[in-house]
């Protein structure tokens, strides 16, 4: 999604959270590898990217800046991170401001501030106890570099007395409340590690052998798109509370914390994770699709078409029309690059608002009673502002499917939402959120519609955005985006 500082916002959904990566690959190319890697995952975050690289026994070298991947990381940053193992990331703020300093991979020094250990950190999600662990971390004489919690995680691992890394990264996992789908690297191995909800996705892969009989070589990301993009086959999930590692001899993992119970992000079906990515062994494609087909189910409307809010309702579009029976057309074209520049439009253009990015085809939608489904609604600005269009475009009837329930309570777990207060749904009934969207109707997939499309119980998953239901006690009064900015900054 759009960063705070790129152009103006034309989605008021959910932003995503960060992508991951971490591979030990000694002959292959790693830098590469995870330059393509962070390429796949760019999806999860566009404000920031960045790998850390070593060759065994050498000092890390990191390379990050704002941006995508591609603006980013040059060739010439490829060359300098060449070596055997990296980690990479891409970013979108959840906690701390979108500012260089952070951007990750974090990397920490041997003998600074207390550091018994140099190493370079990833993270994917958010920590609810940030503000309490960096205050204790700074009474201690540690110092920071940045505001973002995945520092904390980082600090912790570096100054821990433990000899082993993986023993060191083990006695911290239990002091981090919240969610981190996190990989390290030491100079000469790498590390992952998930909370025991198992918030945030986390996978490992198996990269093609460079020669008949060779080691085994692995890969850890977010999503297996990661993997496809490399060759890399699927193996499985890093378990919650799991810390794995890879170094010459393969993978091994230590299982530091049994879960009382998982709690995956049900979102990451609905939205973040890319189409092609695949949770328990099915591609979100086709879970979305079924979204849709229920939904048709359990909404029907009396219309004549239905269209998608590119990209986000496109899977779920189709399923809706197979599951309604009615034709299914693309009421607008969408410019997949506008987001991309970091140029403001200026009075003269802002005045078009969404226009920039979607434009609808009168050819398509005049005279039609339209079924305009998407993913989400969170504040209802974008919405009401697609059914406005679609009304100058000539449509006769607007009917809004929304193939998630409404979003009525904020994420603590890695995602950038609004303040409850800002939520459409917040203290509205549907009919009246549909009164401000402006549309004919309004409905709303329900929460066991969801859980029939993915197949999997919701006692395994996390769906307090739209039940309030938080796996964490004390998230409700989780510390915001900005904590450690107010609670006095990086500096110790």
């Amino acid at each position: 999604m759009l960063s705070s500082s790129s152009s103006p916002e034309t989605r008021d959904g959910p932003r995503d959270e960060c992508g991951v990566f971490g591979v030990f690959a000694p002959g292959y190319e790693v830098s590469n590898l995870a330059f393509f890697a962070l390429c796949a995952l760019q999806h999860r975050g566009q404000e920031s990217a960045g790998i850390a690289a070593a060759d065994r026994g050498r000092a890390i070298i990191t390379r990050r800046d704002l941006g995508l991947v591609s603006q980013a990381l040059n060739a010439n940053d490829l060359i300098t991170l060449g070596g055997e193992l990296a980690i990479g990331h891409v970013r979108y703020s959840t906690t701390g401001s979108n500012a260089w300093e952070n951007s990750q991979p974090v990397q920490r020094a041997a003998g600074a501030a207390g550091n018994r250990r140099e190493l370079a950190l990833a993270h994917n999600g958010n920590l609810i106890n940030a503000v309490e662990l960096h205050a204790r971390l700074r009474a201690e004489g540690v110092s920071f570099a940045s505001t973002s919690d995945s520092e904390i995680i980082a600090a912790l691992i570096a100054s821990h007395p433990a000899e082993r890394i993986e023993d060191a990264a083990a006695a911290v996992m239990p002091d981090l409340l919240g969610a981190f789908s996190t990989v390290l690297m030491t100079k000469d191995r790498v590390l992952a590690m998930r909370d025991p909800l198992g918030l945030r996705p986390l996978a490992i892969g198996r990269l093609a052998p460079l020669a008949q009989g060779g080691p085994p070589r692995y890969c850890i990301a977010s999503e297996t798109c990661a993997h496809d993009i490399l060759g890399a086959g699927f193996v499985r999930d890093v378990r919650p509370g799991e810390v794995v590692m890879l170094d010459d001899e393969g993978l091994h993992s230590i299982q530091v914390i049994e879960p009382a119970r998982e709690a995956f992000c049900v979102f990451e079906y609905i939205y973040f994770a890319r189409p092609d990515s695949r949770f328990n062994g099915t591609a979100l494609q086709a879970i979305r699709g079924r979204m849709g087909e229920i939904l048709a189910r359990e909404a029907p409307a009396d219309a004549d078409l239905v269209i998608p809010v590119p990209d986000s309702g496109n899977a779920a579009a189709r399923g809706y029309a197979r599951g309604s029976g009615l034709p299914q057309d693309d009421g607008f074209v969408k410019n997949r690059y506008i987001q991309r520049t970091f140029i403001q439009p200026g009075q003269q253009l802002r005045k078009h608002g969404l226009r920039i990015k979607f434009n609808p085809l009168p050819e398509v939608v005049s005279g039609q009673r339209l079924v305009v489904v998407d993913d989400s609604i969170v504040r209802g600005n974008t919405t009401a502002q697609i059914v406005r269009m679609l009304r100058d475009a000539g449509a006769a009837e607007v009917h809004l499917r929304i193939s998630a329930p409404p979003i009525k309570h904020p994420c603590h777990y890695g995602i950038d939402m609004s303040t409850r207060e800002e939520m459409i749904a917040h203290e509205r009934t549907i009919p009246e959120i549909a009164a401000q969207l402006g549309c004919d109707s309004l409905a709303y997939l329900s929460i066991d519609g969801v859980y029939e499309a993915i197949g999997q119980p919701r006692s395994r998953h996390c769906d307090a955005c739209f039940t309030g239901d938080y796996p964490l006690a004390g998230s409700e009064t989780a510390n915001g985006k900005y904590a450690l900015e107010l609670a006095g900054g990086p500096a110790a």
